[in-house]
């Protein structure tokens, strides 16, 4: 009995105590910056999040590339030979950044994943009436899917969804809970919100 509880004392010591529980985290990790697309061409896509969106354009820098050596391999694990034609950073309201990228590469792919896709991904912007987002983006013939859906059951109950389409395919969604979801009530861990930006 002695040596087992022992071992599990050591167990428990090796593995950081009452740390266990306790999830690992990237050294100094503050939060998200920003998320990175490829997009097929620049100006459309500045365009779009800025003319349509409403982000704003902070700058833009490029290109990059080497014609001799394994540095985009190296660094971005792309083709060697790929290039970075411009790099383009935009604000989008109290959220996050978006860093939109154009490449070419000589074993460049031209994919537009769905959401089901291994890989695919959508980006949310926070609006305080999906009904008024949805009737601008239908203004501006943006394709729009099937909504407002309110979500009344569940932990995200409280919240209204709208999914949408840059014009190149990029999957995006309008989302609003102004009176919070249901699993906030008792949750340890609160989601960030662009609506309270302090927390």
């Amino acid at each position: 009995m002695k040596m087992v509880l022992r071992n599990a004392t050591l167990a428990v010591a090796m593995l950081g105590g009452a740390g266990m529980a306790t999830a690992s985290s990237i050294p100094g990790m503050r939060g998200h910056d920003h998320t990175g697309i490829t997009v097929p061409d620049m100006k459309q896509a500045v365009d779009f999040f800025t003319e349509v969106v409403g982000c704003k354009k902070a700058m833009s820098f490029g290109p990059f590339a080497d014609d001799k050596g394994t540095f985009m391999q190296d660094v971005l694990g792309v083709d060697p030979k790929a290039v970075i034609e411009q790099i383009t950073m935009v604000r989008c309201g109290t959220g996050s950044n978006i860093e939109l990228f154009k490449y070419t590469a000589p074993d460049q792919k031209d994919l537009t994943p769905r959401n089901s896709d291994i890989g695919g991904f959508h980006i949310a912007f926070y609006v305080d009436d999906v009904a008024a987002a949805k009737a601008y983006l239908d203004a501006k013939g943006v394709k729009t899917r099937m909504g407002p859906i309110p979500v009344s059951e569940g932990p995200a109950a409280g919240q209204t969804i709208l999914y949408f389409q840059a014009p190149w395919g990029l999957q995006l969604e309008a989302i609003s809970y102004p009176s919070g979801m249901a699993y906030e009530k008792g949750a340890e861990t609160v989601l960030w919100s662009p609506k309270n930006p302090e927390k």
